[in-house]
C-alpha cells in the first residue's frame, strides 16, 4: 500500500486497509490505539458540528441585537439568552481544543503502512533473502571470533570500557582506532563521489526532532534521555532528517542527499547471549548514515540506489553478504519498506546485520512538515509532501567484526583489504 500521507482523512476513507496493514505489521497495541483514535475523532467531528451550529446562532443573534438597538427596540431578553449561548460556545470551544490535542497525540501512535511489495510475515524468520554475494571464506585453520583476535592484539579493550562507563561501551586502541578512522574516511569519500553532502550534526536532539522522525513516542526505551529534555541520538538519521523540518524545498533541487558520521547511542534493553558478545551489540557505536529527501515518484528508485551503495562498500571490502527484504512483521514503526544487509562472520559462523536501508515514504515528512514545490518557498503552486529515506553505510562494530574475522591469519594478524590500504598505510595489521 502506498499513501500520500497518513492523515485522518486517509485513515477514515481506508479504515479496513489501514487495520489490515497494521495487523500485518504485528502491532496489536497500535490497533488498539487506532480504535481509540477513531473514537476521539468521531466525538471531535460531532462536537465540531454542534459547535458550528451554536457559533452561527450566536453570530446571528449578535447581528439581531445590533439591529434592535439601532431601531431603538428592547434587546434585553435576547441579550440574556445570548449570554447563556456564549457560555455554551466557550465550553464547546474548550472541549474542541482538548479533543484536537488528543487527536494530534493519537495520530503519532499510528505506524506507517507497508508498501505493496513487502512480503507478509510475522517475524524475522519470514524475511526473504533477495540476494547473496561472495564466497564465505574457507580458512585453513579454526577461525577465531573478533573479540579474541582484537583483545589479544590490544585493538579493543572491553574491560576498560566497563570501568569507564559500563558493558557495551568498547574502547578501541592502536590499530583498532586506526581501522575506525580508515572506515570513516573511506565511507565518506565514496559517498561524496555519489553526490552526498557531508554533515556533522549534534549528538543530542530535542523531543521535537525525535518525534518528527518517529523515535517518539515509539522508541523511548531504546534512547538515552539526558538533562534539559535532550536525547542522545540513536542514529544520525534523527538530526539529519530534521535539517529541513518546517521547510518548503524547491522541487527541482530534489533529491537532496546527506551523509553523516557520528557515534550512536542505544540502550538495547533485553539483549542477551551470543548477540552481545564482543562488538555484536553495543550501546555506543560509530556509523555513517545516508539520508535522502526526494520526490514521491522517485523514492523507490532511491531505495534501490542507496542499497546498492551500501552493497558496494561490502563488495569492495570483499565481505560475503546477503540482502534481506524485510517482511511486514519485521518492519519498524516508521518504515514502508526496508532492506537489511548482513555479512558473514567466519569466527561466529553466522550472519551479522551491518546496514538497514529504508523508505519512509511521506510518513516522516508529514510529521516534519517538509514539503516541496517548483521554486521552493517563493514559488507558486501546490506543495506536496516529500519522501524521506535513510540507510547505514555502514555500521562499524559488526563491519569491523566481520572484516577482522574474514581476513585473519593463523598468527593472529589481519590482512587489510585493498580498498583500505591507502587509508591505513599498511597491508597487514599486526
Amino acid at each position: 500500500m502506498m499513501t500520500a500521507m497518513l492523515d485522518l482523512r486517509f485513515i477514515r476513507e481506508n479504515i479496513a486497509a489501514v487495520r489490515r496493514a497494521i495487523s500485518d505489521k504485528q502491532m496489536p497495541d497500535a490497533l488498539e490505539k487506532l480504535d481509540q483514535l477513531l473514537l476521539v475523532d468521531e466525538e471531535h467531528r460531532l462536537l465540531k458540528r454542534d459547535l458550528e451550529v451554536k457559533q452561527a446562532e450566536r453570530n446571528a443573534n449578535a447581528r439581531l441585537v445590533g439591529q434592535l438597538k439601532r431601531e431603538g427596540a428592547d434587546a434585553g431578553e435576547l441579550m440574556a439568552a445570548m449570554a447563556g449561548l456564549s457560555d455554551e460556545v466557550k465550553r464547546l470551544e474548550d472541549r474542541e481544543r482538548s479533543l484536537q490535542t488528543q487527536l494530534d497525540a493519537r495520530l503519532l501512535e499510528v505506524p506507517n503502512l507497508p508498501h505493496a511489495s513487502v512480503p507478509y510475515g510475522v517475524s524475522e524468520h519470514d524475511n526473504v533473502v533477495a540476494k547473496e554475494w561472495g564466497e564465505r571464506p574457507a580458512l585453513a585453520f579454526e577461525p577465531r571470533p573478533h573479540w579474541e583476535l582484537m583483545a589479544a592484539r590490544g585493538w579493543v579493550d572491553f574491560e576498560v570500557g566497563v570501568k569507564l562507563t559500563g558493558a557495551g561501551f568498547p574502547v578501541f586502541k592502536g590499530a583498532g582506532s586506526r581501522l575506525v578512522r580508515a572506515l570513516r574516511n573511506y565511507f565518506l569519500d565514496r559517498l561524496a563521489e555519489a553526490g552526498y553532502v557531508e554533515i556533522v550534526p549534534p549528538l543530542m536532539v530535542n523531543a521535537a526532532s525525535a518525534t518528527a522522525t518517529g523515535q517518539l513516542p515509539d522508541k523511548e526505551g531504546q534512547m538515552y534521555e539526558v538533562t534539559d529534555g535532550f536525547f542522545l541520538i540513536p542514529t544520525s538519521e534523527v538530526p539529519v532528517t530534521n535539517v529541513h523540518r518546517d521547510e518548503i524545498l524547491a522541487l527541482e533541487e530534489l533529491p537532496i542527499k546527506y551523509a553523516a558520521f557520528t557515534p550512536c547511542f542505544r540502550r538495547e534493553a533485553g539483549s542477551h547471549g551470543k548477540d552481545v558478545r564482543g562488538l555484536n551489540r553495543v550501546h555506543q557505536f560509530d556509523k555513517v548514515e545516508m539520508v535522502q529527501f526526494c520526490a514521491p515518484e522517485s523514492s523507490y528508485a532511491a531505495l534501490e540506489e542507496m542499497t546498492r551503495i551500501a552493497e558496494g562498500f561490502l563488495e569492495e571490502l570483499g565481505l560475503a553478504y546477503r540482502r534481506l527484504l524485510m517482511c511486514t512483521g519485521d518492519l519498524g514503526f516508521t518504515q514502508a519498506k526496508k532492506y537489511d544487509l548482513e555479512v558473514w562472520s567466519p569466527g561466529q559462523g553466522r550472519w551479522l546485520e551491518v546496514s538497514s536501508v529504508s523508505n519512509m515514504e511521506a510518513f516522516q515528512a508529514s510529521r516534519l512538515r517538509t514539503r516541496a514545490r517548483p521554486g521552493g518557498v517563493t514559488g507558486k503552486g501546490k506543495t506536496e509532501t516529500v519522501h524521506t529515506l535513510n540507510g547505514s553505510a555502514l555500521a562499524f562494530p559488526r563491519t569491523i567484526a566481520a572484516l577482522v574475522e574474514t581476513y585473519q591469519e593463523a598468527d593472529g594478524a589481519v590482512r587489510v583489504p585493498e580498498v583500505l590500504r591507502g587509508y591505513l598505510g599498511a597491508a597487514r595489521l599486526e
